[in-house]
């Protein structure tokens, strides 16, 4: 089977980018809130840096660019970063603020690259001067931060949004459930986006989200 590099170029450079600064980003986001918060845990391990190195995991990195390439819809994962709660300022606040760090750095990237193209769309004859895959290169980047930023807020183990679930919860609530959504947690992430008949749940709750966010920021 040919492969036409040419028309997946843009989403080959976006999830290169994501791998090599996305990724890093958002775990060392992870990294530097737990070392505020009085944990040194990832920074004894050799995760409070942004080399992109100690952060990728080889299955996770090759499943974001067969998924976001081929399907426009990134799934992929890095390697997590390690932190010890006990550690942790606010008790399950300092957790949920650990968890929270990293969909906050997928934001914030999207809205740095979001600025550029928002700029450049309401200027074309600017535009036009723009070699067209570096507008589309960074169309994906936008577009695949948010995909992962609302993925990982959703609040399911082992994701980052299940920190701010469990740090919502009553404390005895989260002590009773806890356990049992983080031994099946990644089981009910399966079923949520695979198979429910026409069309995933999650694919449903995301969807109309990422959407109105990526109309929001690019301003069409």
């Amino acid at each position: 089977m040919d492969l036409d590099l040419n028309r997946y170029l843009p989403q080959l450079i976006a999830v290169s980018i994501m791998l090599l600064v996305g990724f890093p980003v958002h775990e060392f986001s992870h990294a530097l809130a737990a070392y505020r918060l009085g944990d040194s845990t990832a920074k004894h391990m050799g995760r409070l840096t942004l080399d992109p190195r100690v952060h990728l995991d080889p299955l996770g990195s090759i499943l974001l660019f067969v998924t976001f390439v081929f399907t426009s819809i990134g799934f992929g994962w890095a390697k997590p970063t390690p932190y010890n709660p006990m550690n942790l300022e606010g008790g399950r606040w300092g957790e949920a603020i650990v968890g929270v760090a990293g969909p906050i750095s997928n934001l914030i990237m999207a809205v740095a690259a979001a600025l550029p193209a928002r700029y450049l769309l309401a200027n074309p004859e600017l535009a036009v001067q723009v070699p067209s895959i570096v507008l589309l290169a960074l169309d994906s980047f936008i577009f695949l931060n948010l995909v992962l930023m609302l993925f990982n807020l959703l609040p399911i183990p082992p994701l980052d949004g299940s920190k701010v679930l469990f740090a919502l919860l009553p404390p005895q609530t989260a002590w009773r459930y806890r356990p049992i959504l983080e031994q099946y947690g990644f089981v009910l992430l399966l079923l949520i986006f695979f198979l429910p008949p026409g069309g995933s749940i999650g694919g449903q709750v995301i969807t109309p989200v990422l959407y109105g966010l990526y109309a929001f920021l690019v301003g069409v």
